[in-house]
């Protein structure tokens, strides 16, 4: 049967991507799992990944998608973020902190357990950055295919062990999909309109601006200043969320394509042993530090965790968490990476490399 000329050649292979994935959301809600919307759908194209079923990653749906994500993570702002700002200076100092004792940690373990060259195990121990570490590492001569895998797992466990902890450790039910708290779930004209406009002003202003990730930060922006302005209190439907979250968890798990089973094993148990210290690392802040950023061991966990900004926000809004802090932070570390990391990384990779 051929296709419409505009329908993408693809387009039967997303579909079943995206089948496959909701069918495994469901199931994870159904059994009352953590996360069900993203992890069930991250879970089950992985496993129809490494069965190599014909899928192809909805990878095309991900500009429509992520600015609806960028604006409920900016519902989490409020009126009161402002004054917050001055309060976590110190905690957006100690993740500075965090991020060097993470990397010294990391990339010795990549180097001697993983056997990986210097530069591809540098730009792939780094606790954020996906696209411009593989970009600036590719650059560098290291393997794409091995840093983009090593920080897709990254994101994977991460966000896993952390659900898993939070749920089964702690008590803390993150199997809802409930909006950040203090805002509207439902939308009237006028705060639709509102939405609407950050999510394409916010997107076109962050690929103006050259931000990173633009679909993403864009739309958060502008969704924030809307509610700390007081502008807006309303956020994106839940049904529209919970859509946003199983292409996302789709995509994460179609991100293993391509790759072979040993390739993507062996990446999977190196990630789970650097994350893991990577975690224990965030831990240790957490405790240790938490009284002095007048926050709870929780927040500071989340906010210093190595997941993906988009994932480990979804994580705080499950769990009715402070999102304003915990994006923040990872927003932060995303700048910090993009703009001190690369020139750093370069100039130690260029020298082991001799």
């Amino acid at each position: 049967m051929t296709l419409p000329s505009f329908v993408p050649e693809k387009f039967p292979n997303m579909a079943l991507a995206l089948a496959i994935g909701t069918c495994g959301s469901v199931g994870f809600w159904l059994l009352g799992l953590p996360l069900p919307w993203m992890l069930g759908a991250m879970f089950a194209s992985f496993v129809a990944v490494i069965a190599k079923l014909p899928l192809h990653g909805p990878g095309a749906l991900r500009p429509y998608i992520i600015p609806v994500i960028g604006v409920m993570l900016g519902s989490g702002f409020d009126t009161q973020t402002f004054a917050h700002l001055a309060e976590w200076m110190l905690s957006l100092l100690g993740l500075v902190v965090y991020i060097a004792v993470a990397a010294a940690l990391v990339v010795p373990l990549y180097i001697k357990i993983g056997r990986l060259d210097p530069v591809t195990a540098f730009f792939s121990a780094m606790p954020g950055g996906l696209n411009e570490m593989t970009v600036i590492g590719g650059e560098l001569g290291g393997d794409e295919r091995r840093i983009i895998l090593s920080h897709a797992a990254r994101i994977v466990v991460s966000v896993s062990m952390i659900a898993i902890y939070f749920r089964l450790f702690l008590g803390y039910d993150v199997s809802s999909t409930a909006l950040p708290k203090g805002t509207e779930a439902t939308l009237d004209l006028l705060s639709g309109a509102i939405l609407l406009g950050c999510a394409v002003l916010g997107t076109i202003g962050g690929k103006a601006l050259k931000l990173p990730a633009p679909g993403l930060l864009g739309p958060l922006i502008l969704s924030a200043a809307a509610h700390m302005t007081g502008l807006s209190h309303a956020a994106p439907p839940p049904i529209l969320v919970i859509f946003s979250q199983i292409i996302l968890g789709t995509m994460m798990g179609c991100r293993f394509m391509g790759a072979s089973p040993r390739l993507i094993v062996e990446t999977l148990v190196l990630s789970a042993l650097a994350t893991a210290l990577m975690l224990g690392v965030s831990l240790v802040f957490a405790v240790g530090l938490h009284s002095y950023f007048n926050q709870t061991t929780e927040q500071v966990l989340l906010a210093y965790a190595p997941g993906g900004l988009t994932e480990m926000s979804l994580v705080a809004i499950a769990m009715d968490a402070d999102v304003a802090y915990i994006a923040l932070h990872h927003l932060a570390r995303i700048v910090v990476l993009i703009a001190i990391a690369p020139t750093l990384l370069s100039w130690l990779a260029k020298r082991i490399s001799k």
